[in-house]
């Protein structure tokens, strides 16, 4: 069987895995958000922090829950680290620097997980399980809990109320996504992936040297990583790491767990809206970017453009042989198109143009399907947009599942989509523009360029992958990449939360002859250009100053 074959074989297997479980889980996750009932240890969870499930929250207190609660989490992670030498279980190591500590805490809590350290040799079991696996499960728990409160601004009218956001964050963590996390963990371990708490062990070498590896808690954290598109590592090769990634068959399943609930949500977001069909439009939106682009980026790396790559079969440097160029690829997209930092090979070593497509991908907004919950609310955002852009072409009020896009909604949208590309642009050209930034570069030029347009494009999306050959473990990184982290990650959710306070509050708009129809593939074609041709305007220029330029050099 040739490599190209197994990649699209793979590729098949695991849309079928996906469509398997769209219905049962998309189900489930409608009925727990619709649920009036709690769950005895919700309600212990409630107690311990003095919250009443019941009470409705129009969206100011709906937004001052998702502050507060996020900004004790940087607390609490930051403090963590810092307090590290003196905690059991830190294996030695020494508490992290004050700069690094911030970023991994504005990291880990914006659900970004970015890491410009060696996981294995800095941070200890309490830190990685008590800290960083926490963080893991609520973080992802927000972003679902703020895609929530969006859909139910379009399900409900006349009220400003957007439910409860500390029931929505505890249900989600509850019921969502530890019952899969279980099992998710199990079938890890069964594949080889490591779960202890050893301590560092000394391992000889072939060559006559020694190595030193050290145990930890890992299936349960990386089926958290993956499945919450969180994505930072444990060990610095991430899901390089035979720990970690152990087999080919986990590979594919850890893309399943990427993928699983971003796409599932689309059909609660029908569910709770009363009607399927525009659920299935955001799906078909989804899914044709990302069949796409998983399609151009393997056509990309199994191109033979010299005597290297025809005898490796392809672009195989900085892949695993364990999985092959295929599963890479496939790897690639999925954690680029969702917030999830996870890696399987090494991003800077993809050609010219496959490092364009890892870029566009992030840049794109991480809505095909995007994060767990942010994937849903930025796709229904561009959404709003598309609509307005239809109402616009043929001189109609738009309207969306019954609702009115007037002055107030399209400004909402807009702020939304302008706050990550600011954030983007403008911290890449201030590194770029001062002296000391570049001498973190690993190469000069275009991919050198890359490598700081990536990073900020990382951070600011809260994706958390690196393209590497960048030194980021710098106090100018460390600082500037964890405040686009928080910006990218708090800002869009002041709009989106806004937003869902202004839908709920209208009346609905019944549906008349003129009505553009959101539920048919004339829509769904519609939303994809428009979702290409902002973001192509909004970055081509950086994108042909870095990827662009390399890869027609190359």
């Amino acid at each position: 069987m040739s490599p190209q074959t197994a990649g699209v074989l793979q590729l098949l297997a695991l849309i079928a895995a996906l469509a398997l479980a769209y219905r049962p889980l998309g189900d489930h996750m409608a009925r727990v958000y619709s649920s009036g009932k709690h769950h005895r240890p919700e309600k212990w969870i409630y107690k311990a922090i003095g919250a009443d499930p019941n009470a409705e929250m129009r969206w100011p207190a709906y937004l001052r829950g998702v502050l507060a609660f996020s900004a004790v989490s940087v607390l609490f992670l930051y403090l963590l680290q810092r307090l590290q030498g003196v905690l059991p279980g830190s294996l030695g190591f020494s508490s992290i620097d004050p700069d690094q500590a911030f970023n991994t805490a504005a990291s880990f809590v914006a659900n970004t997980n970015w890491q410009s350290y060696y996981g294995e040799q800095a941070m200890g079991h309490v830190v990685q399980t008590g800290g960083l696996a926490v963080q893991n499960f609520v973080s992802a728990a927000v972003g679902m809990a703020v895609a929530v409160a969006l859909v139910r601004g379009f399900a409900r009218s006349r009220t400003g109320e957007l439910g409860n956001f500390w029931a929505d964050l505890v249900r989600g963590t509850v019921r969502v996504l530890l019952p899969i996390a279980v099992i998710g963990a199990i079938v890890l371990v069964a594949c080889g992936a490591i779960q202890n708490f050893a301590g560092i062990h000394e391992v000889g070498q072939f060559t006559g040297g020694t190595q030193q590896w050290n145990g930890g808690a890992v299936a349960s954290q990386e089926v958290i990583k993956e499945l919450g598109t969180n994505g930072g590592g444990y060990f610095n090769a991430n899901s390089a790491h035979p720990f970690e990634n152990p087999t080919p068959f986990s590979n594919l399943f850890e893309v399943f767990l990427i993928l699983l609930i971003p796409f599932a949500l689309t059909r609660t977001f029908g569910r709770m809206v009363g009607n399927l069909r525009q659920g299935y439009a955001i799906l078909a939106t989804m899914a044709t970017i990302w069949v796409g682009f998983t399609a151009l980026m393997m056509w990309t790396e199994f191109a033979h453009h010299g005597p290297a790559f025809e005898v490796a079969g392809g672009a195989m440097e900085g892949k695993e042989t364990r999985f092959g160029i295929g599963a890479s690829a496939i790897f690639s997209v999925a954690t680029t198109l969702t917030s999830t930092g996870a890696v399987n090979s090494f991003h800077s070593s993809y050609t010219g143009l496959g490092g364009g497509i890892q870029l566009l991908g992030m840049q794109l907004g991480e809505i095909a399907p995007g994060g767990v919950g942010s994937g849903l609310y930025g796709m229904l955002v561009m959404a709003v947009i598309a609509v307005f852009v239809a109402g616009l072409m043929v001189g109609r009020t738009p309207e969306y599942l019954g609702k009115k896009i007037g002055t107030r909604e399209i400004k909402l949208a807009a702020c939304y989509i302008l706050v990550t590309p600011a954030l983007v642009l403008g911290f890449t050209a201030a590194a770029m523009a001062l002296p000391t930034p570049p001498h973190s570069m690993l190469n000069s030029g275009a991919h050198g360029f890359s490598e700081v347009l990536y990073a900020y494009t990382s951070g600011a999306n809260n994706n958390g992958s690196a393209f590497a050959g960048l030194n980021a473990d710098t106090q100018w990184f460390n600082s500037t990449i964890g405040i686009a982290m928080l910006l990218g990650r708090f800002l869009p959710m002041v709009f989106v939360l806004a937003l869902a306070g202004s839908l709920a509050g209208q009346k609905p708009v019944p549906e008349t002859a003129g009505t553009l129809r959101t539920d048919k593939p004339l829509y769904a074609g519609l939303l994809v250009g428009t979702i290409l041709i902002i973001t192509g305007l909004t970055y081509f220029p950086a994108l042909a100053l870095g990827p662009l330029a390399e890869g027609l050099a190359s």
